[in-house]
């Protein structure tokens, strides 16, 4: 009698989901803490005098850098904070470390030769473990959002779900492109070290450029090269979704499909 083995569909999705489920519920606990510190301040100072007047008393040019003009807001507040700030700062941190490693990770411990001498095909290998990558950032961005839902009447912030929901769009569009750049780097060069260089100065460039941009009208340009504003500069979590944003999922896709045809025609051993 014949026993058929059936194989199971997304094998190395599910296999990168179950080696790194401890970790994403760190990253998830550490974002929450942020939301849950950061946003039930704004019912206190949100209007408080003493507030507005540390806010009036920085540099202009400090204030621009962090976007803190529009602070007073519920929109502002949750923007300067979380989303644009520490929340992102996780995001991107947990996109670096995932791009970098799902090729160039197990190439520098030689365990992608073993991997692709199971008869796994390189597209498979690079779709499947970016596809469990953005599955991760997606459950970061739907617990913000969720998150920042429940806090929202409490906190007095007064935003609609419209725009609650485009604020976590943005973060999880920054952390897929960051992911993505990671990937690539890794896929064109085996190297993890470069990968995260890569990823993460693109987070940093996107960040000063955005910042810099803000300083003065004439370098308003630069805007045009900044990932950070893509997500942000049509403040989504006040005015809703723009199609700015979408120039993250578009560059994200692209980094993809460059790293599936890099790592294609890559040399390496089986």
């Amino acid at each position: 009698m014949t026993t058929m083995t059936v194989r199971r569909p997304l094998p190395l999705l599910r296999r990168v989901l179950a080696d790194s489920w401890r970790g994403l519920i760190g990253w998830s606990l550490g974002l929450a803490g942020v939301v849950g510190m950061y946003l039930p301040l704004y019912s206190t100072i949100g209007g408080n005098p003493e507030f507005l007047a540390i806010i009036e008393s920085l540099p202009p040019e400090l204030v621009a850098a962090l976007s803190y003009d529009q602070i007073t807001t519920g929109a502002g507040y949750t923007q300067g904070t979380v989303h644009g700030l520490i929340g992102f700062v996780l995001v991107t941190i947990a996109a670096v470390g995932w791009g970098s490693s799902i090729i160039a990770g197990d190439d520098e411990r030689g365990t992608l030769e073993l991997t692709l001498a199971h008869g796994v095909d390189r597209t498979q290998l690079v779709l499947e473990r970016f596809g469990a990558i953005a599955l991760k950032l997606l459950a970061l961005a739907t617990l913000l959002a969720l998150m920042v839902l429940a806090l929202n009447e409490p906190a007095a912030l007064e935003l609609s779900v419209e725009g609650i929901v485009a604020g976590s769009v943005s973060l999880l569009g920054l952390g897929l492109l960051t992911a993505a750049v990671g990937t690539m780097t890794g896929a064109i060069v085996g190297r993890r070290s470069l990968a995260v260089g890569a990823a993460a100065g693109v987070a940093v460039l996107g960040y000063a450029l955005n910042a810099l941009g803000n300083q003065n009208p004439d370098l308003e340009w630069l805007h045009a090269l900044s990932p950070y504003f893509w997500a942000y500069g049509a403040e989504p979590l006040a005015n809703g979704f723009d199609g700015l944003m979408g120039l993250l999922y578009a560059v994200a896709a692209v980094a993809v499909v460059v790293a599936v045809l890099a790592f294609r025609r890559r040399d390496v051993a089986v």
